[in-house]
């Protein structure tokens, strides 16, 4: 006899509550909370400059991924904004069958990812995120705002930028932020060793098609700590190592974990003068260039945590923090959720 079964490997979960005064609960309740515990959908948000793609994107998606909702972004007119790519998200799961292999569903979603934004000349995927969201474009920070209707949604991280090109070209898809699954990365200044860092992320995969140097950062971040599991600490310290002169003056075993960091990750090393917050599902973190070319403020008030460029920005929105510090030249402020 042929018992062709296989163990469904898929998130368990429990919920119960109780009455201590004998009140009678609706079984909606009980339906509600266990509900609610299911596996999240990955959220691609994407642009179409070519609204002919569109199909094309869709197509590739409905072969590999089970899409649970597809929607237009919701937009508001704005006068400064009259003409705007297509802006469309979709929440899917992977198909278990295209998982081949020990294939992960957020390595899939990175090749899916790599795809469009490489091959798919029209089409552009700017957030793929779970309980998250991507939303940017080319335009004063405000009108942006408006246009998305920023006001209506709420969350526990926020990051945010505004940008006046300088070398890089201005244009939808490469504004900030920069996203990849759950890393949203938003970046001050100019990462000069974009070059060596583009070739390293190469050999593992990525394609860089975005025309502007934060997306390294971005990708950066996502192979060290997502796909060869350095604590965010260490990824930090990968990316803004210290200088030898400074690791010589270490103890032994300084020296020998922070040579041993530059020797294996010299190519993740970033160069230049930058800032830097990365918004991920944990936490936030900002950290700056290890001269500390670019500023960085950050301060606390109750269980909020404020980074910014400007000591000003913080202030208009907190005016009396509790405490105010300028971290030091590549030292990462680590915030974590309780």
């Amino acid at each position: 006899m042929n018992h062709d079964y296989q163990k469904d490997i898929s998130g368990c979960g429990l919920t119960g509550l109780i009455s201590r005064k004998k009140k009678r609960i609706s079984g909606g309740q009980i339906v509600k909370s266990l509900c609610l515990m299911t596996d999240h959908l990955y959220a691609f948000h994407v642009m179409y400059d070519d609204p002919e793609v569109r199909w094309s994107v869709e197509d590739h998606l409905k072969a590999n991924y089970k899409i649970e909702k597809v929607e237009e972004i919701p937009t508001a007119p704005v006068k400064a904004i009259p003409i705007s790519p297509l802006l469309m998200r979709y929440f899917v799961s992977p198909l278990k069958n295209k998982l081949v292999a020990e294939m992960q569903p957020d390595d899939f979603v990175v090749e899916t990812v790599m795809k469009v934004n490489s091959e798919i000349s029209g089409a552009y995927i700017f957030s793929s995120g779970k309980n998250m969201g991507a939303f940017k474009g080319v335009g004063n920070p405000a009108e942006i705002a408006e246009f998305f209707r920023i006001d209506e949604y709420e969350g526990w991280t926020w990051t945010a930028h505004t940008r006046f090109p300088t070398n890089t070209p201005g244009w939808w898809g490469g504004a900030h932020p920069f996203t990849l699954l759950d890393w949203s990365i938003v970046h001050n200044g100019e990462i000069s060793s974009y070059g060596i860092n583009k070739r390293y992320l190469e050999m593992y995969g990525y394609k860089l098609t975005l025309l502007t140097d934060t997306e390294v950062a971005t990708y950066m971040l996502d192979l060290l700590i997502r796909r060869h599991g350095l604590d965010i600490r260490t990824a930090c310290q990968a990316l803004a190592a210290p200088f030898w002169k400074n690791i010589d003056a270490k103890d032994e075993a300084g020296r020998e974990a922070f040579t041993a960091l530059r020797q294996v990750y010299g190519s993740a090393l970033l160069n230049g003068p930058f800032s830097i917050l990365f918004g991920h599902s944990n936490g936030l973190v900002g950290i700056n260039d290890r001269i500390k070319l670019r500023p960085l403020v950050a301060a606390t008030k109750d269980d909020l945590v404020y980074m910014a460029s400007e000591e000003s920005a913080i202030r208009a929105i907190c005016p009396k923090p509790e405490k105010v510090w300028t971290p030091r030249a590549g030292e990462p402020v680590i915030v974590e959720f309780e």
